[in-house]
């Protein structure tokens, strides 16, 4: 094979010019330094005799504690009926919505996106942007994510932060070449063409000092997203490969959703948490270095000695060594050897220090203050919640950018449910069994014409989880449990139906409740009207003369007579 005569594919064509346009904006090296920063690793490249490179990390702290505040709360995906069409399809649709809401929070529960979502949110205070890349299993009919870091992703156009305005995306990734020419079969490339697959080192792109280094042979497979007779296509190749050419997904949305931490303008990659920290972060970590350095030097008493009066300096530095002098008395031994007094360091320096780690903590909102770190045993636990909560205000653009991911995220799974089951979806119902009152699941098949003329629309709930949040949720349902009110199904339906999402008092276990009491009275219903029916049975067998069944003199009791309303009755 002729190296001149390899062409490079138009695909790597557009991904070198992403790449250029990534390395004249610092991408990779920023997204390189904010991760070792993060991680600890902030003396990269330092070479330093006498002393260990000592550094004070306060970044890590203030980027886990936003983002343990941020992704604290249970979320969970709801789906809503849009439609205003007739009577008859807006009950359809609503139930419809109720069963995506169950398979949601299945996929969400197997996806283990909880986790997920934890990983978006560090890498985007980190780094500024992380994205979820949503993938379709046609074996269980349902999404997959899998979370990408800004450095595998790439935007026709770089200053514009909507995904689904994008002309085209670029995604990347790695895999050994073994792997790449097995994907181009199954895309069924000629075999002579897979020998222009060949691994490479273009690692300097890649996300992180160990993803540098590779042990296989490996190659970079670049895909190409974009819109086509309002659908998304893809195409596929490696450097001077094409492994496949417009395929059509079906779908009217880019597989992907992105959070920015922060917004930046004119950007499509947003800005994070730690670059801004950086400077901040050396200048401590040089001022502790500097007092270590002259705490070594000058902290510690030296030893003086006058080196033509001693004849073993050696023993100098030996634990009860005996120093031998020459041409004196010993009376006079402060004439040869004397220590220095050990020199006071201005307490300046240290405080310069601290303050510079105080006013950052404040500056980013992640001092002891405004992280609640408040006492319990002299505060009550509404008290910590509410200091917690004021501390938390900041942080509401995060919290809209990850609920706005979350519902990008629900729009592009309900695109894939309605393109991918054009035969129709099979639905798990989890419902209660009227007679029994046990939850049993009913497979339902919901036809594609009813996923095609569905609308819907998303929001995320959100449920509090942390410990002050359960206290003063007990708290709250103590009191709401004391009213007179809270028996009245109706009062209580009412009530719930006023709360925000975020309410402390929890919303979702209450509607949960109001189903239960509705299931529970369903079945007393059904059971008192199954009686009146055998009554009258009863009443015209005994007319008639007609035997009646076991079951029907079980009933009557051994009188013959009708039981009492309020006897007990077995079925």
């Amino acid at each position: 094979m002729d190296e001149k005569e390899i062409i490079e594919t138009d695909i790597w064509t557009l991904y070198n010019k992403s790449v250029m346009y990534a390395r004249k904006n610092n991408y990779f090296t920023d997204v390189d330094r904010c991760n070792n920063f993060y991680n600890g690793d902030q003396w990269e490249g330092l070479l330093i005799e006498g002393i260990e490179p000592v550094q004070l990390n306060f970044i890590q702290p203030i980027v886990n504690y936003k983002v343990n505040r941020i992704t604290k709360n249970l979320r969970a995906i709801n789906y809503s009926a849009d439609n205003v069409e007739g009577t008859e399809f807006r009950a359809t649709s609503k139930k419809v919505c109720d069963l995506f809401n169950q398979r949601a929070a299945r996929v969400w529960e197997r996806d283990q996106l909880d986790h997920k979502i934890k990983k978006v949110v560090r890498q985007s205070a980190i780094n500024g942007e992380s994205v979820l890349y949503i993938t379709y299993n046609e074996e269980q009919k349902d999404p997959e994510n899998e979370v990408l870091n800004k450095l595998d992703i790439y935007y026709e156009n770089e200053n514009e932060p909507d995904i689904q305005r994008q002309a085209y995306i670029l995604a990347k990734q790695r895999m050994s070449v073994y792997e790449a020419k097995k994907l181009a079969r199954e895309y069924e490339v000629e075999e002579k063409k897979l020998d222009y697959i060949i691994g490479d080192e273009d690692t300097l792109e890649e996300a992180g000092e160990s993803a540098k280094d590779e042990v296989s042979n490996m190659v970079t497979v670049v895909t190409k997203f974009y819109k086509k007779d309002d659908t998304i296509h893809f195409s596929k190749g490696t450097r001077y490969c094409t492994i496949c050419e417009d395929k059509d997904m079906g779908i009217t949305l880019y597989p992907f959703a992105h959070m920015l931490w922060s917004e930046k303008e004119g950007s499509a990659r947003g800005e994070g948490e730690i670059r801004t920290l950086i400077p901040n972060q050396i200048e401590v970590n040089k001022t502790i270095m500097r007092r270590l350095l002259t705490a070594k030097n000058t902290a510690y008493p030296q030893k003086v000695y006058n080196k033509d009066k001693v004849s073993n300096p050696e023993a100098i530095n030996t634990v009860g060594g005996v120093i031998e002098a020459e041409g004196m008395d010993v009376d006079d031994v402060r004439k040869i050897f004397s220590t220095t007094s050990p020199a006071q360091m201005s307490p300046d320096v240290r405080e310069l220090q601290q303050e510079l780690i105080s006013t950052t903590r404040e500056l980013s909102n992640a001092s002891d203050t405004a992280t609640g770190q408040v006492n319990p045993e002299a505060a009550s636990g509404r008290a910590i919640l509410a200091v917690q909560q004021a501390s938390e205000q900041p942080l509401d653009d995060q919290n809209v950018a990850l609920n706005t991911m979350l519902e990008d995220v629900a729009r592009i799974w309900m695109d894939m449910w309605r393109v991918n089951n054009s035969d129709g979806l099979q639905m798990e119902d989890l419902q209660t069994n009227p007679m029994t009152g046990e939850d049993e699941v009913v497979v339902e098949n919901i036809p594609s014409s009813v996923l095609e003329e569905l609308k819907t629309t998303v929001k995320i709930d959100i449920t509090p989880k942390g410990s002050y949040d359960k206290y003063a949720q007990e708290v709250s349902l103590e009191n709401l449990a004391k009213t007179e009110q809270f028996m009245n199904t109706a009062w209580l339906e009412d009530y719930v139906s006023l709360l925000d999402n975020d309410a402390v008092m929890p919303k979702i276990k209450l509607e949960d409740l109001i189903k239960r009491r509705k299931a529970s009275q369903e079945r007393i219903r059904q059971i008192q009207q199954q009686g009146s029916i055998m009554q009258q049975q009863v009443a015209q067998m005994m007319q008639t003369g007609e035997i009646m069944p076991k079951e029907m003199q079980q009933y009557m009791g051994n009188n013959q007579q009708p039981m009492e309303e309020g006897a007990n009755v077995e079925y």
